[in-house]
C-alpha cells in the first residue's frame, strides 16, 4: 500500500479532497498541495493508479503533459469540470481540451471525423497537436462550453497516457495556471500559482517543451484552420494536408 500526506495549516484534509475550496480561501488559511513524484519515462503503476483514482473520485489534479503542466479532471463529472474553471478563474465560454489515448478514442467523443483529421493524427500523434472537431452528443455541454466542439490531443508523454488508461476516461488538459498568468513547466510553479486551489500535483519533472501545442480547427464541412501555431510549425501542418 502506498501512503501519502497532505500538508495543511488549519484546514482539514477531507475538506480539500471534497472539493471544498472555501476553507482554502479564508484569510489566514494556507493549504499546501500534496506532491506526488512519478517517473516521467517509466511511471510507477501504483502511483498512476492513485492519481487515476483521485480523478475518478472527482478531484482536480495538476499533471505534466508533453507541453506545459495541465489540470486533469474527469470531463463527465460536471462538478469537477466546474472546479477547473474556478481554479483557473477561466471564462466559461472557453471550452476545455481533452487528453485521449489514441485515434480510436477520438472517434468516441467526436462526430464523424474528416480524412484530413486522420492524416494529421497519423503524422503528429502522439505529440503537441490539438485538433478541434465537432463533439459527440454525449459529451457534456460544460466541457464544450456550448460551442458544439471538442479539442482533442494524444500527448507524447507517458504519465498522462498512463493515467488516461488507468482511469478509463479522457482527462481535461487546460494549462495549470491562473488565466492570464504564465504557463507552468514544473510542479513547483504549479504549486506557487495554484496554492490552496488543488489538493494534488503530479511531479513528472520539468516539461520537455516550453511552447504550447499547435491548434487546428476542423469545421463540420471538413474545412480547417490553424488557430494557433505552437510546437508544430504551421508549414508542417500545411505540408501534411497539401
Amino acid at each position: 500500500m502506498v501512503h501519502f500526506i497532505v500538508y495543511t495549516d488549519n484546514v482539514r484534509a477531507d475538506n480539500i479532497y471534497a472539493g471544498n475550496n472555501d476553507a482554502g480561501n479564508r484569510e489566514g488559511t494556507r493549504v499546501r498541495a500534496e506532491i506526488l513524484k512519478i517517473h516521467a519515462e517509466t511511471p510507477e503503476t501504483s502511483l498512476i493508479k492513485y492519481a487515476a483514482e483521485q480523478i475518478q473520485a472527482g478531484h482536480v489534479l495538476g499533471m505534466p503533459t508533453d507541453t506545459f503542466y495541465g489540470l486533469a479532471a474527469d470531463p463527465f463529472n460536471l462538478r469537477a469540470v466546474e472546479r477547473v474553471y474556478e481554479i483557473k478563474s477561466r471564462l466559461r465560454h472557453k471550452p476545455l481540451s481533452l487528453l485521449i489515448e489514441n485515434v480510436d478514442q477520438a472517434e468516441e467523443f467526436a462526430r464523424p471525423l474528416p480524412d484530413d483529421f486522420h492524416l494529421l493524427a497519423r503524422r503528429f500523434w502522439p505529440g503537441p497537436l490539438t485538433m478541434i472537431v465537432p463533439a459527440a452528443s454525449h459529451l457534456p455541454l460544460k466541457v464544450t462550453a456550448n460551442t458544439g466542439n471538442v479539442a482533442l490531443r494524444v500527448p507524447a508523454s507517458e504519465i498522462p497516457l498512463a493515467v488516461v488508461r488507468a482511469a478509463k476516461i479522457p482527462i481535461t488538459a487546460t494549462s495549470a495556471n491562473l488565466s492570464g498568468a504564465m504557463e507552468c513547466t514544473t510542479a513547483e510553479q504549479v504549486q506557487e500559482q495554484l496554492q490552496g486551489r488543488i489538493p494534488l500535483i503530479v511531479d513528472g519533472g520539468k516539461s520537455p517543451r516550453t511552447v504550447s501545442s499547435t491548434i487546428v480547427h476542423f469545421r463540420e464541412d471538413g474545412t480547417w484552420q490553424i488557430l494557433r501555431e505552437g510546437a508544430i510549425p504551421a508549414k508542417d501542418i500545411i505540408e501534411a494536408l497539401s
